[in-house]
Parts: structure tokens; C-alpha cells; sequence
């Protein structure tokens, strides 16, 4: 099949409105290989035909197709500093400082904002979990997490991973949060339901109304600032500092940066911005 000039900018504006998220020409193999995937899918015979499809039913096909096309590359721990950060630093000052609330427990509020299939919000879940073992009972914590793919949440919400995706935690944690399948289930593990208590799973479009109120302590938005243009991400970074509390923590991709708004946050670790 030909994905032709016409077709290409079609979904490349298609994907911006609905997402945010910019296309250019280096994405367009990428894209090439996903749309292949989803005419197949739809028993249509060109990329033409699907973009009329888009035209012609763009509100009901619209799930379907960013479920499809957007990215989802994740991993338990992935970008450790930012959870030895949590550990060493973040998590003992709030055990410190922290006081008690209406309910008589110390509040802890966290967002992982680009959730994908859990392995995030998982992590960090495991981090609190170890940090304040020994006083849990004295904590009301609760982590979001959201992402705009409904496919991916899915499977967050089972907390079923292949063993394989589990290799690289150390063996303590892996015997403390996850249950080993049995029989035809042999080669997947299960997170355990502590971790799962703590964690609620939201469909969410970054560029959409927030329904939360916040605040949050820590805000995790990794990898995904990326993809949108400069205007958008400068949006977002505002929308996430009126989210933060004060002294809250923001974390980014390995290759992602404040840019302008870097002026109203603290640089306090590797793509880690604290709000005043």
C-alpha cells in the first residue's frame, strides 16, 4: 500500500487535533507500519479509504484509531534515578514534614500522568510501600493514573505482566509484590492486591478538562512531552504546576526539559523540577 503526501498530512492533522501530538516526517515509517496494522483490521484496501473513513465517522473511529497509533514503551523502574530519588530524598523529607489531615492520617497524593499498560504507577506504588513500612497505617495514599490509550489502562488495571517483565527487580521485591501464575498461567505474574489498592486507573486526554482536584505531591510525566509542540507543552507545564502543592515534585523523560517554564520550578536532580 501507498501512503501518499495527501494521506500522510491528513492523519498527521487528524493526530494533532485530537492528541496534541505532532507527526513529522521521521515518524512516518512508524506510522506507515501502524496504519498497515489498522486497514487490515478494518478489511479496507488503502490508506485513502481509511482516511475517508476517519472523514466520514472521525467521533466513533477515534478511540479505535489513537488506541492504535500511539506510542506505549514502558518497564517496571524504568529511569531508576528517579525512583532512588523518591527513596533516598523525597519520601523521608515527607515522613518528616508531613501533617496530619481532617481524616488523621498524612495525605499522600501522586499522578502518573502517561500510565501506559501500569508498569509506572506500579513502581512507584512499590517505592512508597517500602519507604513507609513501617508506619503505613498513619498514611492515606493514593496514586492516578491516566493515560489517553483505554487499551493500555486495561491492562494496568489487571496487573498481569508476562515473567519476563519482571526480571531486573531485585528478588526481595519481586517475593514481597507479585504472585507467580500457575499451570497455563506459569510464565505471568500477578501484582499483588497492596499495591493495587493504592493505585485507580482514569482514561484521560492531556489536552482535555483534568476532572481531578489535586493536589498532588509528586507528578510523573515521562516520555510523553515529546510528542507535543512547544506551544502545547508550555500549556501543559502550566496546567501542572497549578496541580503540584507547593514544594511538589515534577518528573520528566530522560530527553525532556522545562524549556521556558523552567523559571517558575527548582532543577533538584536529572529531569526532576520542584515547585516552590
Amino acid at each position: 500500500m501507498r501512503l501518499t503526501g495527501d494521506d500522510f498530512k491528513f492523519i498527521c492533522q487528524y493526530v494533532y487535533k485530537n492528541t496534541g501530538i505532532v507527526l513529522n516526517d521521521s515518524k512516518r515509517e512508524m506510522l506507515y507500519r501502524r496504519l498497515t496494522r489498522i486497514v487490515r483490521e478494518r478489511k479496507l484496501d488503502s490508506f485513502a479509504e481509511y482516511c475517508q473513513l476517519l472523514r466520514d465517522q472521525g467521533e466513533q473511529e477515534k478511540d479505535y484509531f489513537i488506541n492504535a497509533i500511539t506510542t506505549n514503551l514502558t518497564s517496571f523502574f524504568r529511569e531508576n534515578h528517579h525512583f532512588e530519588y523518591l527513596t533516598s530524598e523525597e519520601l523521608p523529607a515527607l515522613i518528616k514534614n508531613k501533617t496530619v489531615s481532617a481524616n488523621g492520617k498524612k495525605r499522600l497524593r501522586i499522578w502518573s500522568s502517561a500510565s501506559s499498560t501500569g508498569e509506572e504507577p506500579y513502581s512507584i506504588a512499590i517505592t512508597i510501600l517500602e519507604a513507609l513500612k513501617n508506619e503505613l497505617p498513619q498514611w492515606d495514599i493514593k496514586i492516578l493514573a491516566t493515560d489517553i490509550d483505554s487499551n493500555v489502562l486495561a491492562k494496568g488495571k489487571t496487573g498481569i505482566y508476562d515473567m519476563n517483565r519482571i526480571e531486573e527487580i531485585p528478588k526481595k521485591l519481586k517475593q514481597s509484590y507479585f504472585f507467580h501464575g500457575s499451570g497455563k498461567s506459569s510464565q505471568s505474574v500477578k501484582v499483588h492486591d497492596k499495591l493495587k489498592s493504592t493505585i485507580t486507573f482514569k482514561h484521560l486526554n492531556l489536552l482535555h478538562d483534568w476532572p481531578m482536584k489535586g493536589p498532588f505531591d509528586a507528578i510523573f510525566c515521562r516520555n510523553v512531552i515529546i510528542y507535543f509542540d512547544k506551544k502545547t507543552q508550555q500549556e501543559l507545564f502550566s496546567r501542572y504546576y497549578e496541580m503540584l502543592a507547593p514544594g511538589g515534585l515534577l518528573f520528566l523523560g530522560h530527553s525532556e526539559n522545562l524549556g521556558n517554564y523552567q523559571q517558575y520550578f527548582s532543577n533538584v536532580g536529572r529531569t526532576i523540577f520542584r515547585k516552590p
